[in-house]
């Protein structure tokens, strides 16, 4: 699996960073409209951070995998 980094701007409820909204890649905003799945990995062994997945349905209806990588407050796209 291939990811490629992207900026994205997520929705801020009880916590910071909730869940995305849209993500920016290649210069492109791409607005979200569904998180289809979400699951993490990682967090219990401290050589293995905590990775966050989401599974997410754009407003066009493309569908992509999103990861974040909380050591590194990094987010990317499966390309």
């Amino acid at each position: 699996m291939r990811f490629e980094p992207v900026r994205v701007v997520c929705y801020s409820g009880s916590r910071a960073d909730e869940r995305p909204t849209a993500f920016i890649r290649r210069g492109w905003r791409v607005e979200i409209a569904e998180i289809l799945d979400r699951w993490y990995e990682g967090g219990i062994d401290p050589g293995s951070p905590v990775v966050n997945y989401f599974r997410v349905r754009t407003a066009d209806g493309e569908e992509y995998l999103l990861r974040y990588l909380s050591l590194f407050d990094a987010w990317s796209v499966r390309v």
